[in-house]
């Protein structure tokens, strides 16, 4: 008999959670509590509320909450003042919700007096570990079921037929030709993965865009943004000033109609397998252009290479899983100590899928015209003083060559 007696699951209503919440029925015989986040997937989530009446589920234990404005404000705009990329391209909209998920299901597991959690994550992928991490550094108790792990139900199409066999209706979008995209959606990004994507020689179809026009068809003149910063976060566009989850919906938008934030990537998965998957970010690619362009002139060199040099293992920690880990946390205390002076605005041009930063302005401004001038400089440089130091940094490198000619290789 299972000791389980109630669990929290992360419900989308989709065909993976549609399907667990049945299996668990059936499987541990155990009240079920399910969580819905609305993290701006762009989606009507009532929907999923209905799914769970009809499978059994009291009312008291459907949650369904919009976390938009906590997701951007404590988690996107945060990993944002670390201009944070993964391997170079991915701008993590999939890793950075996952930490806020597992915090809210762990709140509602200590509401509702469960002693488990579960989610909808394969064992071939990341988000089981994202979000197994996060349960366990926030309650180290909790029991932790992931149905991928356990049953035999491993591809889409089993998926369809338990569905189908239980009665569990099933939205399927881009079905055709086979079973549907595996698409994870908030506020940051879009995401796509199965079917032909599998195949990295495949070209993705244009129909399965769902954000951005192709930058073929994007408009023919460019449209320019004004973005203003304080202390590292955007808050306002062209003189409008907007709430952190309202900015960046307005810039999905903006980009959006430009083309802007497409991404086809093979990434290194966790678990050690390559993946290929399709990105949609508009709003997060303007952000991240625009934030480097005002850092450019409002951090100090030193501490501008000081955060590139940590950016990647930043990311490693958000992909891989531990955003409330200690080692991520330290790192944050110092990403934030060093944007008290990033302020002010930046100007982008947004063209056939580009973003380009044309000007920058701050009162916090390092950039001195007087100094970097081609122009007469009145003396407030000294051209002269850059022999002794180049000299200085030769030194061991003339040692070096001196002691080559004396072996004479």
């Amino acid at each position: 008999m299972s000791d389980i007696k109630k669990v929290v699951l992360a419900y989308s209503g989709g065909l993976d959670t549609s399907v667990i919440l049945k299996w668990l029925q059936d499987t541990y015989h155990c009240e079920i509590v399910t969580f819905t986040a609305d993290l701006g997937q762009g989606e009507e989530l009532e929907p999923a509320r209905a799914k769970a009446l009809k499978f059994g589920i009291k009312p008291e234990n459907i949650f369904i909450d919009d976390l938009r404005e906590e997701f951007v404000r404590d988690f996107v705009f945060p990993m944002f003042r670390a201009n944070t990329i993964y391997e170079g391209e991915y701008l993590l909209g999939t890793s950075i919700a996952r930490p806020l998920i597992a915090k809210r299901q762990i709140e509602i597991a200590h509401k509702t007096g469960a002693d488990s959690v579960s989610h909808g994550a394969t064992g071939k992928g990341n988000d089981q570990v994202r979000f197994e991490l996060g349960y366990y550094s926030l309650e180290p108790s909790i029991k932790v079921i992931a149905p991928w792990r356990e049953w035999d139900l491993l591809s889409r199409e089993k998926l369809l037929a338990y569905a189908e066999q239980h009665g569990i209706p099933v939205e399927m979008k881009h079905k055709q030709g086979g079973a549907p995209y595996s698409m994870d959606a908030n506020l940051l990004h879009i995401s796509y993965e199965g079917r032909h994507l599998e195949d990295p020689n495949a070209e993705a179809e244009e129909s399965m865009w769902r954000w951005t026009v192709s930058p073929e068809q994007a408009p023919d003149a460019p449209e320019y943004l004004d973005i203003e910063f304080e202390r590292g976060d955007a808050v306002a566009i062209n003189g409008t000033r907007y709430k952190p989850h309202e900015m960046l919906a307005e810039l999905n938008k903006i980009g959006g109609k430009h083309g802007v934030g497409r991404l086809d990537l093979v990434e290194n998965r966790y678990v050690g397998m390559k993946s290929r998957g399709c990105y949609e970010t508009p709003g997060g690619t303007i952000l991240l252009k625009a934030h480097r362009g005002i850092e450019s002139i409002t951090l100090d060199r030193e501490v501008a290479h000081l955060k590139d040099d940590l950016m990647p293992r930043y990311a490693s920690m958000i992909y891989n899983g531990y955003w409330w880990a200690p080692e991520r946390v330290a790192i944050q205390t110092l990403i934030d100590h060093t944007q008290q002076n990033v302020s002010g605005f930046v100007r982008v041009k947004l063209y056939k899928g580009a973003v380009t930063v044309v000007a920058r302005d701050s009162k916090n401004t390092l950039f001195d015209q007087t100094i970097a001038t081609f122009d007469d400089d009145g003396g407030a440089y000294n051209q002269a003083d850059a022999g002794g130091f180049i000299k200085l940094n030769a030194l061991r490198m003339r040692i070096a060559a001196n002691a080559r000619r004396k072996r004479g290789s």
